[in-house]
């Protein structure tokens, strides 16, 4: 029997048909042979529901990873843990830090991860496995851990903060990714690449020894960046090898449109209820 990884898009801004449900945020989840992990878990409104829907059987979680400490990644945490069997949480010890984003009328607004998460993770949890590098989670997945920041054209963007007056800036250093070897290279997948996605790409493509990028799922946190980052963000893709693309959540509609117009039929949208398989050496 082949190998595979098998990956369900369970929580993300839009959704595919009338039995799933939207909200701003995004889960996903990877179930191989060998292991089965949910990464991110949206805002908590949607993703039980959505689950059962898809047929995902969170009671099967064997590992959850955060990829960073945002609510819309993070708020569904108890109900993942509630409907698991305790299975350990990977993240960055900055995961928990309160956060705040700038608002257009110049307001702070929070976006850190919700109480009730924190709680739910000392209440719910066997084992909180803290990230500070890269690590094997289960089976063929890893996370890389803080990514280095080396792309001259790429930041964070700016406007997020660790303090409701603004005077301390969040560098986002809990920022991490997900990704496994497949057929043709390895397979990433983004919360929101806050590190910059081709600084994230980059970085995984070197812990994977220096294999091509496969394929790439998730945020890319494009939305509001210059069409010369964007240019170069393309160009960088095709440089690292990548084959095909999910984008989502973050990646923003613009970048989505510019993504598609290289890629053609290989950049894919990534609505909930998304199903992406991939063999497996």
């Amino acid at each position: 029997m082949t190998a595979a990884v098998c990956i369900v898009a369970l929580v993300e801004n839009t959704a595919a048909g009338p039995d799933v449900l939207a909200e701003h945020g995004l889960s996903f989840w990877l179930d191989s042979s060998d292991g089965r992990v949910l990464f991110d878990t949206g805002q908590g409104r949607v993703l039980f529901t959505n689950a059962l829907k898809l047929g995902v059987h969170l009671e099967h979680t064997d590992a959850i990873v955060l990829s960073h400490g945002h609510y819309d990644h993070t708020g569904g945490l108890g109900d993942a843990l509630r409907s698991s069997l305790r299975p350990p949480v990977f993240a960055h010890r900055d995961a928990f830090l309160p956060r705040y984003v700038r608002q257009g009328d110049g307001s702070f607004r929070s976006v850190g991860m919700p109480f009730w998460t924190e709680q739910a993770l000392a209440d719910h949890t066997r084992q909180y496995v803290r990230v500070e590098g890269p690590r094997d989670v289960v089976g063929p997945f890893r996370v890389t851990g803080p990514v280095p920041r080396e792309c001259e054209f790429e930041t964070d963007g700016g406007g997020f903060f660790l303090d409701q007056a603004g005077r301390r800036g969040d560098p986002l250093n809990d920022d991490q990714a997900l990704f496994f070897e497949a057929d043709g290279g390895l397979v990433v997948v983004l919360g929101c690449a806050h590190s910059g996605v081709v600084n994230t790409l980059r970085y995984v493509r070197r812990l994977g020894g220096d294999k091509p990028i496969r394929a790439v799922l998730g945020g890319m946190h494009l939305h509001s960046v210059s069409q010369e980052r964007l240019e170069r963000t393309v160009a960088a893709f095709r440089e690292l090898g990548v084959v095909e693309l999910w984008p989502a959540h973050c990646t923003g509609p613009v970048a989505w449109a510019r993504l598609r117009r290289e890629f053609g039929q290989a950049c894919h949208p990534c609505p909930v209820g998304t199903i992406v398989e991939f063999k497996t050496p």
